[in-house]
């Protein structure tokens, strides 16, 4: 007799299905299964020869010859269905939404296990069965909030366990893969936190090579990037502080990170984005004045090309934010934090072409406290609203956007007022697990 799911068709997976479709599915294929072996051996008692498969035999345990000859007397095989493989346990619960997670880790040892080790995390990977999550922290509050791809549903992170000096004070996010990486300056100095989805629990560290702040970021996979920032050199109120051009890498799977060439230029206050398979790092300041010009590393050729006046249009004041970007399908978008103003970038041409307005307030404080990401193939835009009442909680707005169009991007609105959270994002990032 053939093991009932060692040649389960996975193509009826092809599409996202909840966990209770999938085992459903399961069950279907099971009891189409063991119909065909009961007609089979009904045939093998009608004198009909019946040749047993013997790669199913090695699965069950047996070689062809004891699979043949020796049965227990007391085997029910019209309705006996073997354990789950190991590998097909995991394909179901990887398909289970992530929200539900929790509760597969009280069934039994080894899916609380599956879970915490993140090997679900790495199959979902694998068959592409992703799920993007917004964390978010905004001000007054004390813990990190969790939202679904359409905000429809929120859940806290745990706190925190940082110093008073690190929660009270300005931070810097990025995600790698299931890590959320914060980073800000505790009694002892500049410390990362890093929260774990798969243990939903925060640890410290690592530390990067370079300690900084005010750097640029940006996310690749299970890789993450950062470059330039500021670092004090002598510590106290006496220290010297140093613009960097160090840039380094994050690796989840060993929880470290590697130094990279340095760029062109040393700058603080610039952003980072990761398009066309390089780390690009725009805008920003050096020690005497805004930086125009952008830079991109490509890592197969292990080095840094500068971009001449990427933002000539549009330089960092002192006073304002970095530069609001984020990137979909490779095209990269920003928000000019003093006219509110959505613009695509031309790379052909090295300029922006402007898109129309965005509704939210950018330039309500210079740029700072607005969140601007990329969600798949959506842009996201979270602040104050330009066009409610309701000023005092945030709104968040969507839109599929076009380089190439020629009218107004159509922004959704998916929530205004019920997320009862500051319109004045601290930090933000989007994890893509």
């Amino acid at each position: 007799m053939s093991v009932l799911f060692s040649r389960f068709d996975y193509s009826s997976f092809s599409t996202p299905v909840s966990g209770k479709k999938a085992i459903n599915q399961i069950m279907s294929k099971g009891k189409e299964r063991v119909t065909e072996e009961s007609d089979e051996q009904d045939n093998e008692k009608d004198g009909e020869s019946y040749v047993p498969d013997n790669q199913n035999s090695l699965e069950l345990g047996l070689d062809s010859a004891s699979s043949s000859s020796e049965k227990p007397q007391d085997a029910d095989y019209s309705t006996y269905i073997p354990s789950l493989s190991y590998e097909l346990e995991g394909l179901i619960l990887a398909r289970f939404p992530r929200s539900e997670y929790w509760k597969i880790s009280f069934v039994n040892k080894r899916f609380a296990s599956l879970v915490k080790s993140g090997e679900l995390f790495k199959i979902r990977r694998n068959i592409g069965f992703i799920e993007p999550s917004v964390l978010m922290l905004a001000s007054g509050e004390n813990c990190w909030w969790g939202f679904d791809q359409g905000f429809s549903s929120r859940r806290r992170l745990p706190v925190l366990p940082s110093d008073i000096c690190f929660a009270s004070g300005d931070k810097e996010s990025l995600c790698a893969g299931t890590h959320l990486l914060v980073s800000g300056r505790e009694l002892e100095g500049l410390m990362i936190w890093r929260y774990e989805l798969a243990m939903n629990k925060w640890y410290k560290g690592p530390s990067m090579i370079y300690p900084r702040c005010l750097f640029a970021s940006a996310t690749c996979g299970n890789s993450a990037y950062v470059a330039g920032g500021i670092a004090v050199v002598g510590g106290g109120m006496s220290g010297t502080q140093i613009i960097h051009n160090t840039v380094e890498k994050y690796h989840l799977e060993t929880r470290s990170w590697t130094p990279l060439p340095r760029m062109n230029r040393p700058r603080k206050l610039c952003s980072g984005c990761y398009m066309d398979d390089r780390f690009y790092v725009i805008g920003g300041r050096n020690t005497n004045e805004e930086l125009t010009c952008g830079e991109f590393f490509d890592e197969g050729k292990n080095e840094w090309t500068l971009i001449p006046e990427m933002l000539k249009d549009n330089p960092v004041l002192s006073c304002h934010s970095p530069p609001l970007i984020a990137v979909v399908n490779n095209e990269l978008y920003s928000i000019e934090a003093s006219s509110n103003q959505l613009k695509v970038y031309l790379k052909g041409s090295n300029s922006w072409k402007r898109l129309g307005m965005v509704p939210v307030r950018a330039d309500y404080n210079r740029g700072w406290g607005v969140a601007f990401k990329s969600f798949g193939d959506k842009l996201f835009v979270i602040g104050a609203s330009t066009v409610s009442s309701s000023r005092s909680s945030v709104a968040i707005y969507t839109c599929n956007p076009d380089p190439r169009s020629e009218g107004l991007p159509n922004w959704e609105l998916l929530d205004n007022g019920r997320i009862q959270l500051s319109h004045f994002i601290m930090n933000c990032c989007v994890m893509v697990a």
